[in-house]
């Protein structure tokens, strides 16, 4: 381990450019004579509209265009993609309505874009705004998920019967029927996963330009190369090569900026109509009605037990809301994205999932941080207390009785993951001690004498991430010895830059300091999978320590000729490349020089990559000791303890930050967040800051954060992701923790969020 490789705590490398101003967000950047263009978004959650009047807005000052669904339909622009897919039992795909840019003749939830007016201020673009007349002719709304596929709902889509995008199952129906025919004890619960606003720091934004006869989309996103090939392949009909797609920092993303937006397609339309370029960035409210949301489920669990209170079948069945579109990867984030964790930690012989996305009048549902899996862990969280509720044990106890246990790894469950190591039973046992679990009873009484209510919660977590799409990595080292990174994830705050440093560092022995990273540009970069699913370190770094190890191999032969020996015979450690048995040896920059070309070309310059075979498990427990006024409702957090397996870890600074980062999200989805829409109209009633309570500062306590790490046993370097774990179980632990502070007042579960006034109508009813 060197100074500055894997497994120090190093201080954050890009710090240093963000603390002196010196990031550039989209925002920061400015073509010259860019225009600004400005959405008209539709008042309405569900209404048709005839001709659009544009007369008034295109003879304002100012004005260079106007354009609606019609105008980018005649300029041949296809409808935003949808790759992914959530097929029927027999094989049928589902529905993927059309979705073009821009509204035409119908709207189907509030926010939805139907004109872009692009000007030369954005004040000349809202006046022309006001200017533009459209007949509306309301419809009939429905917003709920519950709702949705109910005989009296109205339907959004004629090819969609009840509204139903999809019908998914999962499983083995035969064995859980059996397994519940058998049943000493049959536990049932439904619960809700609200609906989350991703609110990024950094709202979304782009440039549209075109450029030496290319569009160019700079744009705040999470991966340059999934963007252009939507865009290409589906939206422009062009080859990737007509279309450069740029991002520079990322000022957040948690899923929400993967995906190919109605604003990026309309821009780039206008700025090839235009001749020059376009430049969008989102309002604060336009954001919340915008963006992607995230979870918004009603599930029903079942679960049968035997005698000795081990889960022997698992029936899930849920009805997951898409609204009123398909973002690009909504079927896959509501079905197999998630479905496969929803039996936890534990060994459930036997499993059934059945998933039906639905369509509603509310903006469009897909990934956001976890995507899938905290939906899967918060339901089966929550239904082992409900079940040791009922069952008389301890949540402690049932747990204990159902873990997969470190000797049964590799395990394959019953819903098709193959958890390749981890010893789930340990690292409880370890929560449970460092929360001080035993003791508890007696910091209660001291609550209730206080006049308040204190509970206990716990979650036990494993999450499936850092899969799917190949990485590459190219390192280019110049004759200085100076090397420069190009991969094609892209950082939205994680610390990336100083992450693969690190790797670096320990693989070549350079300082830091001689080590640049090129990201988020599809023409310096070949290829990327983009940041998503905990895979950038994970999958990425793999693919760093790959290209490293052909590096060092050129290099090595190129050292073997100036050392004039063999190359079996050189060893390279430490920065130097040393013949065995002698004091004979020559720096990594000195190797450098000599490879070097006169032309002033690299020394070298090595291409390799990672494609991972299967997901990494990381895995954890999280324990939550609270406090509730029964006056408010109100809730304090007294105490967290948080206990992970992320395997080989990188930075434990970083490692912290991710967690921490990730807890305070599970947090606001369980005490705070609700994207909620009025059932009746339609209309987003939580738009803005006043309104959708997002976690502060004082709402969290200090983190007990610690590790027990087991080596990842399908990683290259050992590592297990780790960006969304915080998130996945936080809201059970949470909840866990309401429901057994309220547990004397006969409540024995609580739908998130567990805001004060629902907590104080529950001790008041």
């Amino acid at each position: 381990m060197r100074k500055f490789g894997i497994g120090q705590p190093a201080a954050r490398f890009e710090d240093r450019r963000f603390l002196t101003g010196a990031g550039k967000y989209l925002d920061d950047d400015n073509l010259p004579g860019q225009a600004i263009g400005v959405f008209l978004r539709s008042p309405h959650a569900h209404a048709r509209f005839g001709g659009i009047d544009l007369h008034g807005a295109r003879a304002a000052p100012g004005v260079l265009g106007a354009y609606t669904g019609e105008d980018l339909r005649a300029a041949g622009v296809g409808d935003l993609p949808c790759p992914a897919d959530a097929p029927g039992e027999d094989g049928s795909p589902c529905y993927k309505p059309p979705r073009p840019a821009l509204a035409m003749g119908r709207v189907r939830h509030v926010g939805e874009p139907v004109v872009l007016i692009v000007a030369e201020s954005r004040a000349a673009a809202l006046d022309a705004a006001e200017r533009i007349f459209i007949d509306y002719e309301e419809l009939p709304a429905v917003a709920a998920t519950a709702e949705a596929m109910a005989e009296s709902a109205p339907r959004l889509w004629d090819d969609a019967p009840e509204n139903r995008c999809f019908d998914w199952r999962t499983g083995d129906a035969g064995a859980v029927a059996e397994a519940f025919a058998h049943a000493a004890h049959r536990v049932e619960l439904e619960l809700v996963n609200n609906r989350l606003a991703p609110n990024t720091m950094e709202p979304r934004g782009c440039i549209a330009a075109l450029e030496d006869g290319r569009m160019v989309l700079r744009v705040s996103c999470q991966g340059v190369h999934i963007m252009r090939f939507l865009l290409t392949r589906h939206v422009f009909h062009c080859a990737m090569e007509d279309m450069r797609v740029i991002c520079r920092d990322v000022g957040g993303g948690f899923g929400a900026k993967i995906f190919c937006y109605p604003e990026y397609v309309a821009t780039l339309h206008a700025a090839r109509e235009l001749g020059m370029p376009v430049k969008w960035v989102a309002e604060r409210g336009e954001s919340f009605l915008s963006d992607s949301h995230g979870r918004d489920h009603v599930t029903r669990l079942e679960a049968a037990f035997d005698a000795e209170l081990r889960m022997t079948g698992l029936r899930v069945s849920t009805v997951a809301n898409l609204g009123a579109s398909l973002s690009s990867f909504a079927p896959f984030v509501a079905s197999s994205a998630g479905a496969a964790m929803l039996t936890g930690c534990y060994r459930i012989p036997a499993a059934h999932v059945r998933m039906q996305g639905v369509f509603t009048n509310t903006a469009p549902v897909d990934a956001y941080r976890g995507a899938g899996r905290p939906e899967a862990i918060y339901a089966i969280e929550r239904l082992m207390d409900v079940a040791a509720g009922r069952l008389g044990v301890s949540p402690g106890e049932i747990r204990r009785r159902n873990l997969i246990t470190a000797a049964e790894m590799p395990f394959e469950t019953a819903l098709g993951s193959c958890y390749d190591s981890g010893d789930f039973p340990k690292i409880l046992e370890l929560a449970l001690e460092k929360s001080g679990w035993e003791s508890f009873a007696a910091r209660r009484a001291g609550a209730r004498r206080a006049g308040r209510l204190r509970g206990i919660g716990m979650a036990s977590y494993v999450e499936r991430c850092a899969g799917g799409q190949p990485e590459q990595a190219r390192l280019r080292v110049e004759g200085d010895g100076g090397v420069t990174l190009f991969i094609g994830t892209l950082s939205n705050g994680q610390g990336h830059e100083t992450a693969f440093r690190q790797i670096l560092c320990e693989f070549l022995g350079i300082d830091p300091e001689r080590v640049g990273i090129v990201q988020g540009d599809s023409d310096a970069i070949a290829s990327g999978g983009g940041t998503m699913g905990s895979r950038s370190v994970p999958v990425g770094g793999a693919a760093i320590a790959a290209c490293a190890r052909k590096l060092i191999a050129t290099a090595t032969e190129q050292a073997a000729e100036m050392l004039e020996a063999a190359k079996a015979d050189i060893r390279f450690a430490a920065g130097r490349f040393q013949v065995a048995g002698t004091d004979r040896s020559l720096g990594f920059a000195e190797v450098a020089a000599r490879a070097a070309t006169a032309d002033g070309g690299p020394a070298f310059d090595e291409t390799d990559g990672f494609a991972p075979e299967q997901p990494t498990y990381p895995n954890g427990v999280h324990v939550v000791e609270l406090e509730i006024d029964p006056d408010t409702g109100g809730v304090e957090l007294i105490n967290y303890v948080v206990v992970d397996d992320f395997g080989q870890v990188i930075n434990p600074n970083l490692l912290r930050g991710q967690v921490h980062g990730g807890i305070v999200q599970g947090l606001g989805q369980a005490l705070l967040e609700d994207c909620h829409y009025d059932p009746d109209s339609g209309q987003l009633l939580g738009a803005s800051f006043m309104d959708y309570a997002m976690p502060r500062a004082d709402d969290c306590p200090d983190f007990d954060f610690s590790l027990h790490l087991v080596r990842c046993e399908t990683n290259p370097l050992g590592i297990k992701g780790a960006g969304e774990a915080g998130a996945i179980g936080a809201p059970p632990a949470i909840m866990n923790a309401i429901v057994n502070a309220l547990a004397d007042h006969g409540v024995e579960h609580v739908d998130m969020p567990a805001t004060p006034h629902r907590l104080w109508s529950l001790l008041n009813t």
